[in-house]
């Protein structure tokens, strides 16, 4: 396939006005019948307004049923299958609930919002994933956890051990389904769904639905809910432009761009990681304070870029498409499309790094 070029896209943008969300909320967290402590744990984190997947969702899983949330990062997913929960973890303290994500990153960030909802609760998770100490997470699910989230491979090499038993989960929650069907985790979901309790609560959560996912879809769900929410808002908050090259140094283009004002905090998109690391020494020769992140970095190396990045102490941090999902960072100014994506959709996850929280980003491609 060859590579998606963004310039008609961007060029469509840059002439028609930005769309507005004319979206009204039904609901709002205080209409929801919460536990106090949980509630308490939503006001503390500043949520007061819902978005359309929380407000559609929320009241789907507190009533048992089934869910399709056809939703992008950034919109809000991820509240939207937590906070009924836990709630309903907690009123029925019997269950237990295995989330499972594509990518190490995206379950860590579940992982960090399941704490911070459930303080206080008496609740506890266990994050399963590769590149971190096997022992650990072994010892963490044998004292007991309500909450098991991972990436498909640890969960499954931690059932084949014996340690898990995707039988005991009364809930079930797959996210960024199509991610996992491009890393080709198919057999994997197939695999632990059908060692799954007949009897279950499942939530099915996917930026797309293509066809070759309707095979999971009919044999995960019961009667499912389907909550669609329109990706293309995720852009709604983003300027999009273009960089031309025309001959010149990438590099030098890249490292003029991020001299300006206003280029607090950029996210730098690469193809390769050998290519991001010759960028990375690179800029950081040039005096700039700059973290990678990719599929060759440690978990530990790729968290403390991450944390890094989060907290300011780095401007730039360069990633491959591995964090294009799922990543929360606050204040992302710039997204940089270093090297062009594959897709429309790797596109869209990536400008979505920016722009939210309704604040306004900018996202620039490099173009030859």
């Amino acid at each position: 396939m060859g590579s998606f070029n963004p310039t008609m896209l961007v060029k469509k943008a840059a002439t028609e006005p930005m769309p507005v969300s004319s979206y009204t909320a039904i609901n709002q967290f205080d209409s929801f019948v919460l536990h106090p402590q949980l509630m308490q744990n939503v006001l503390d984190r500043g949520y007061k307004d819902l978005t359309p997947v929380q407000d559609q969702v929320i009241p789907l899983v507190l009533s048992g049923k089934d869910v399709v949330g056809i939703a992008s990062t950034g919109t809000g997913k991820t509240a939207a299958f937590l906070i009924p929960l836990i709630h309903n973890l907690f009123s029925q303290p019997s269950g237990r609930v295995l989330i499972m994500a594509p990518t190490r990153e995206l379950a860590v960030q579940i992982d960090s919002e399941f704490r911070l909802f459930a303080r206080g609760m008496g609740l506890y998770s266990s994050l399963c994933i590769g590149g971190a100490s096997m022992s650990r997470q072994i010892d963490s699910l044998r004292r007991g956890a309500d909450f098991v989230i991972g990436t498909p491979g640890r969960l499954v090499d931690l059932e084949k051990r014996r340690i898990l038993n995707f039988n005991s989960f009364s809930v079930i929650v797959l996210d960024e389904v199509d991610q996992m069907l491009d890393m080709g985790f198919i057999p994997v979901m197939k695999y632990v769904i059908a060692k799954l309790p007949q009897n279950r609560h499942s939530l099915f959560f996917s930026a797309t639905l293509p066809s070759k996912l309707d095979g999971i879809v009919n044999s995960f769900l019961t009667n499912p809910v389907q909550v669609k929410v329109s990706a293309e808002k995720s852009s709604a908050h983003v300027n999009q432009d273009i960089v031309k090259i025309n001959g010149q140094s990438k590099v030098e283009v890249l490292h003029d761009l991020l001299n300006r004002d206003g280029f607090d905090k950029v996210l730098v998109f690469g193809r390769t990681k050998y290519g991001l690391d010759k960028l990375a020494r690179a800029l950081f020769a040039k005096g700039l304070k700059v973290a990678a992140i990719h599929g060759n970095k440690s978990q530990g190396q790729r968290q403390r870029a991450l944390k890094q990045f989060k907290d300011n102490y780095v401007q730039v941090l360069l990633a491959t498409d591995i964090a294009s999902r799922g990543l929360d960072i606050d204040s992302v100014s710039h997204v940089i499309n270093y090297d062009l994506p594959q897709t429309y959709e790797d596109y869209i996850h990536r400008i979505g790094r920016t722009g939210r929280a309704n604040k306004t980003g900018t996202a620039l491609s490099f173009v030859d």
